[in-house]
């Protein structure tokens, strides 16, 4: 693996520019790490700990040093995961896993044959019928249809959403497990808790209304204590009392079943940036000293950044500024920059260096947000900008997030971007 990254390297100084140089390692960062052989950097098959070995030699590679005795940090998560192939089939049609249908994350292990128990559109708001056909559900499967978005006023979507959670969640629900039907793109993400039910989200152009019998096949691992980390990097700068964090989070959903969350956008791409950058300051020593923080269990609710700063292997006083990268690889229509509003002087600033440059077509503003694992640096009040690229692929959360579609359309100059910026901070 070293070998073939110092031929890449080589080659790239002698042909090509340094911009050239960054988007294709980038490439290959992202290849690397959306491939089908990390499963989709979760828990399944240790997608993450294979992720995590990956960075960790990159930052050898480049020189970086450990922070403290070890680049991991190591910390333990509870999370449920499906290893085993799922199956969902219809009346004898057989539906794709991951494309057609999906489950949901914290469903509990479901087998068999079982008649099916309609819940029609204009049902769902009467609550006499809707209570009837929950109690002529046991034993059978629950199928709930999908109620317009357009005719939900806001009374009506918390009620939606009130009997969406007993239906999936509940251990009263009698039910042997529930289908949601939905019209909008399937959308996955992470729990670190088993639910009594199985639950699954189908399409709803796939489903007929007289359907009479469905098989499922559905086996989940709930894991109490799985080990996972964070990997962590210094290069010393001139003043190596002051710090600066830089971050991106490597982990994703893993499997469910026999599909691939591969997570080329998000965050492969995040990644790609975290070590582009590494390799850059690895042969142009900054100012500061900084640390390239890979967070793992990002997605399963910002834990892996939550126990650097419940933890911390450094004075936490010394941080200067932090950038969390995350959804790196667009930016046709620029950047987004959560905490921009609240950080404005240092916003006006990298608006300044990007025009002054010609660099991304927009850098936009925006407020504070708990969205990624700033936030845990927000709430010890550790300035800093979470950023992530605009436009191109809408992949996002689902297996179509895959490399080979990813287009790095700006990567080049946004990684030129945030060297002009980090190198400008006092």
């Amino acid at each position: 693996m070293k070998t073939s990254i110092k031929l890449i390297l080589v080659t790239l100084l002698l042909t090509g520019s340094l911009s050239a140089q960054q988007s294709d390692y980038a490439r290959y960062v992202v290849n690397v790490l959306a491939s089908d052989s990390l499963f989709g950097r979760g828990y399944v098959n240790d997608g993450d700990k294979k992720a995590a070995s990956f960075i960790r030699d990159q930052f050898i590679e480049f020189g970086l040093q450990p922070v403290g005795d070890s680049y991991f940090q190591n910390f333990s998560i509870p999370v449920n995961t499906f290893p085993d192939s799922i199956f969902l089939s219809i009346d004898g049609q057989d539906f794709k896993v991951g494309q057609e249908f999906h489950v949901l994350p914290g469903s509990s292990t479901l087998e068999g044959e079982f008649k099916i128990l309609f819940v029609e559109q204009d049902e769902i708001f009467n609550p006499s019928i809707l209570q009837r056909k929950i109690a002529e559900s046991a034993g059978k499967i629950l199928v709930l249809d999908e109620y317009p978005d357009s005719l939900l006023t806001p009374e009506k979507r918390t009620r939606l959403n009130q009997i969406q959670q007993f239906l999936t969640r509940h251990p009263n629900n009698p039910a042997a497990g529930t289908i949601l039907l939905i019209s909008e793109k399937l959308t996955w993400y992470g729990t670190q808790f088993e639910d009594a039910v199985s639950s699954f989200q189908l399409r709803k152009e796939l489903f007929d209304p007289e359907s009479e019998k469905v098989s499922i096949k559905l086996n989940n691992e709930f894991i109490e204590d799985y080990q996972t980390q964070n990997v962590l990097g210094l290069i010393e700068g001139s003043n190596p009392d002051s710090v600066i964090v830089l971050m991106a989070h490597y982990d994703h959903f893993g499997m469910m079943g026999q599909a691939i969350f591969p997570g080329a956008n998000d965050n492969a791409s995040g990644v790609a940036m975290l070590l582009s950058l590494a390799q850059h300051y690895s042969d142009h020593q900054p100012k500061h000293s900084i640390i390239f923080a890979a967070f793992g269990a990002e997605e399963l609710g910002l834990i892996g950044s939550k126990y650097f700063v419940d933890n911390p292997p450094i004075n936490l006083s010394a941080i200067q500024f932090i950038l969390n990268f995350d959804i790196s690889g667009t930016g046709g229509d620029g950047i987004q920059v959560v905490n921009g509003s609240v950080y404005r002087s240092e916003f006006d600033h990298l608006v300044d260096l990007n025009r002054q440059n010609g660099l991304l077509p927009d850098v936009r503003i925006r407020g504070a947000a708990c969205n990624s694992d700033h936030c845990n640096f927000d709430r010890i009040n550790i300035p800093g900008f979470y950023m992530y690229t605009l436009g191109g692929i809408r992949a996002y959360h689902d297996v179509n997030d895959r490399a080979e579609t990813l287009p790095l359309t700006e990567f080049d100059d946004y990684f030129r971007l945030m060297t002009l910026f980090i190198d400008s901070i006092e």
